[in-house]
């Protein structure tokens, strides 16, 4: 078995399959990626990506609700699933003896979900309770009222949990039409690491019937809106958002954003955390973080403050921002950023469900290179690069969104 290889092959009327071989590892990770997420859905469909989400696990033609869980259950690893506004994912990890029947039941989960008119009446009021759970998370809330701002009148700005209004609209008719239509080939990706064998793989997702979906449809393209967003709300802290241009799923430029990042908002060291944190104990939470797309991406920096210092910390970060657009990275951070990054990557290789997870940007690129490639590239990027890559960016104009006490937020009105 050779070591730490990733493989691929496209079954015949089926799915794209992937592998990353660790014959060292005691535990096989599976993924069914799905190129599709909330960005992909009509308005009065917003939500019904996630609530399919759900909806997979709540049995299939031959195992109700609760014989799937105890299936699950008895594999003692993980189930667990995700939707994002362009990807759909359901994963389990388990022991690598184990893979074969967790390979099974995601298929069964996907091509013959039962979706009980009974489960979808009563899950749509969990979705509802998870709606109010963001509510009442200040981060979570102003994260997306930032992005319903960044990207106007665009699906990218649509909550992935849709609304109450479009969830009361959709039956069950609806949910298994948008899965039959979409969760299949050519949409549908296969990803496996650890110890297993590719061969093994293919042979076993070939036995399985694989029925045809619906064309990929182009994504409409997406532009960023820069301004100020002031959002009154009451809370026992003021939260602070900036988004400025980042870089998209398969750039190029990644290696120079990931260091950019670490200096900027990513770690103990950086710029932000000891001018903000350190030095003027101004939050507890504040960093920076890169969020890729296909076809966009963003820097945005986050973090939280008492709203009787609410101005202060914002002008405390646009100083702070402005400083590295003037007088640019020194060379010690450079070099810190990556060691921090080497680091990072190396760590991340001995992850079995975190090379899986990687497989997934497959969708984004025709190749998917394993981490030692990356490492590579950090260490080729030059000083003189990042420094016109920040300058770059953090020169244009942002979206910058507040939510806090009204009082607090007319003293920043000017801003």
């Amino acid at each position: 078995m050779t070591t730490n290889i990733i493989r691929e092959s496209q079954i015949e009327h089926g799915p794209l399959v992937l592998s990353h071989i660790m014959p060292e590892m005691q535990t096989v990770a599976l993924g069914f990626f799905i190129d599709l997420g909330s960005r992909d859905e009509r308005p009065e469909q917003a939500g019904i990506a996630h609530a399919l989400e759900h909806m997979l696990f709540k049995g299939t033609g031959k195992h109700d609700v609760h014989a799937l869980s105890r299936m699950l259950d008895r594999l003692g690893g993980s189930a667990n699933a995700f939707t994002s506004r362009e990807r759909t994912c359901f994963h389990m990890h388990v022991l690598y003896e184990d893979w074969q029947k967790a390979l099974d039941i995601l298929g069964e989960m996907l091509l013959d979900a039962a979706i009980p008119d009974e489960e979808w009446l009563r899950e749509r009021e969990v979705i509802f309770a998870e709606m109010a759970m963001v509510e009442d998370t200040p981060e979570e809330w102003v994260l997306d009222q930032h992005m319903q701002a960044l990207f106007p009148d665009h699906s990218l700005g649509r909550l992935t949990l849709g609304t109450q209004q479009s969830l009361l609209g959709l039956t069950r008719q609806d949910l298994v039409g948008y899965l039959e239509g979409h969760y299949r080939p050519p949409r549908l990706l296969i990803c496996a690491a650890g110890r297993l064998e590719h061969e093994a793989l293919v042979e076993r997702v070939s036995a399985m019937h694989w029925p045809g979906g619906l064309a990929k449809t182009d994504r409409q393209p997406a532009t960023m809106a820069d301004g100020v967003q002031l959002l009154p709300r009451q809370s026992e802290q003021a939260q602070i958002v900036f988004s400025y241009p980042g870089i998209t799923a398969a750039s190029d430029e990644r290696p120079v954003g990931w260091l950019a990042n670490q200096i900027l908002g990513g770690s103990m060291s950086s710029r932000l955390f000891r001018e903000v944190r350190e030095k003027r104990g101004l939050a507890y939470h504040i960093g920076s973080h890169l969020s890729s797309l296909s076809d966009t991406g963003t820097w945005t920096i986050t973090g939280g403050t008492e709203p009787q210092r609410l101005s202060e910390c914002v002008e405390v970060i646009q100083a702070t921002v402005h400083d590295v657009i003037e007088h640019g990275v020194k060379a010690g951070e450079f070099s810190l950023a990556q060691s921090m990054t080497e680091v990072q990557l190396r760590m991340g290789m001995d992850s079995v469900e975190g090379n899986m997870l990687r497989l997934g940007a497959r969708f984004d690129e025709p190749e998917v290179r394993h981490q030692s490639y990356w490492l590579e590239q950090v260490r080729r990027v030059e000083y003189g690069a990042l420094q016109q890559w920040v300058a770059e960016r953090l020169s244009v104009s942002p979206l910058l969104t507040i939510s806090g006490p009204q009082e607090n937020l007319s003293e920043i009105a000017s801003i």
